[in-house]
C-alpha cells in the first residue's frame, strides 16, 4: 500500500458509514432505493477495511454494489429524489469498478491501480478516476450551483452525506 495513505481503507469506511447514518438519519427524505445504496456502500467499505481486498472478496463486493447501484434508480425518476439516488449509485459504480479492478490485480481495491496495464487494469484504472472525478463535481454543482429541494435538517444531512460520499471516493483514488 502507498505509505502516504496506510489508513485508507478506515478512512473509506468511515466517509461510508458517515454518509450512511446521514442517510438514515434524512428518513423520509430518501426512499429505500438510496437507502439501501448507502447501506450497502457502507458495509461494502467496512469489508475492503477488514479483509484488505481479497480477489474473491473484490469480486462479491463489486457484483453486491453494481446491483446496489443498479437498484438504487430504480422507480425515482421524476421525483425530488431523483439526483441524489443518481450520485449514490454512481458512486456505487465508482466503488464496483474499483473492487474489479482489484481482482484483475489482485491486489487490495486501495491497492490497485496505475501501477501497471495487467490486462482490463489501465482502463478500469481510468474509469475509476473519471468516476471520481464526476462524483466530486456532481457534489460541487449540486451544492453550490442548484436550488436545494430540501430544506433545514434534511438538507443539513443530505449535504453531509453527499461530501462524505465525495471524500469516502476521493480517499480511494489517493489510496492508488
Amino acid at each position: 500500500m502507498d505509505p502516504l495513505l496506510p489508513a485508507a481503507p478506515w478512512l473509506m469506511a468511515l466517509a461510508a458509514v458517515v454518509s450512511a447514518v446521514a442517510c438514515v438519519a434524512a428518513w423520509r427524505a430518501v426512499p429505500w432505493q438510496g437507502r439501501q445504496s448507502a447501506l450497502i456502500m457502507a458495509a461494502a467499505m467496512i469489508v475492503v477495511a477488514a479483509t484488505g481486498g481479497d480477489a474473491t472478496v473484490g469480486l462479491a463486493l463489486g457484483i453486491v454494489l453494481l446491483v446496489s447501484a443498479m437498484l438504487g434508480t430504480a422507480g425515482v425518476r421524476g421525483t425530488p429524489a431523483a439526483a441524489t439516488c443518481c450520485h449514490r449509485a454512481l458512486v456505487s459504480l465508482v466503488m464496483a469498478i474499483c473492487s474489479f479492478e482489484s481482482l484483475s490485480t489482485g491486489e487490495s481495491p486501495v491497492e490497485a491501480g496505475g501501477h501497471g496495464g495487467h490486462g482490463l487494469d489501465g482502463l478500469l484504472s481510468a474509469l475509476v478516476i473519471v468516476g471520481v472525478i464526476g462524483v466530486v463535481l456532481w457534489t460541487v454543482v449540486s451544492e453550490w450551483v442548484l436550488v436545494p429541494v430540501h430544506q433545514g435538517r434534511t438538507a443539513r444531512l443530505l449535504t453531509v452525506e453527499s461530501w462524505a460520499m465525495a471524500a469516502g471516493v476521493t480517499v480511494m483514488c489517493l489510496g492508488f
